[in-house]
């Protein structure tokens, strides 16, 4: 069997075009999956703060975190327990838990110095809010530290 040159380009561009084909689904695809959030862009704002009368030293503080869609949190541990109440959907790993999608109405509680390593908005087109409850020491002014260096919240 006697192959051409012209056989051999055909061949050639064929493999080529379904290379480029593939290389371009995986880059189309690609951003669909989920990948860890490089960047961190949920804003926290304090809606209330307040000295529990019935126990000396202790405040209760409540802040609500802001999720564009997806938007992510920094890995963080806080100084104090956290209650959180969700409004959206909003992806969430505590230390020793698998990661779970909270939907709105549902809630779950952190205890001091656990590792909240995921916290991020589960939706790619709607916000989503938290409200995170703590029960802090009177004056801990630093409740979240990120893992990463930025100081604290």
């Amino acid at each position: 069997m006697r192959v051409r040159n012209s056989d051999l380009v055909k061949a050639v561009q064929i493999g080529t075009k379904s290379i480029s084909a593939l290389l371009l689904a995986t880059v189309m695809i690609a951003p669909a999956a989920v990948f860890p959030a490089t960047t961190y862009n949920d804003t926290v704002k304090t809606n209330f703060s307040q000295r529990i009368p019935n126990i000396p030293g202790k405040s209760l503080v409540a802040v609500e975190v802001s999720y564009p869609p997806s938007g992510a949190s920094a890995p963080h541990r806080h100084s104090a327990f956290v209650y959180a109440y969700v409004s959206g959907q909003i992806a969430s790993q505590v230390e020793g838990q698998p990661e779970r999608i909270y939907r709105a109405g549902e809630s779950w509680y952190e205890t001091p110095g656990a590792h909240h390593s995921i916290g991020r908005n589960a939706s790619n087109t709607e916000p989503a809010k938290l409200l995170a409850v703590f029960i802090a020491d009177t004056g801990d002014n630093a409740l979240t530290t990120p893992d990463q260096a930025g100081g604290s919240r």
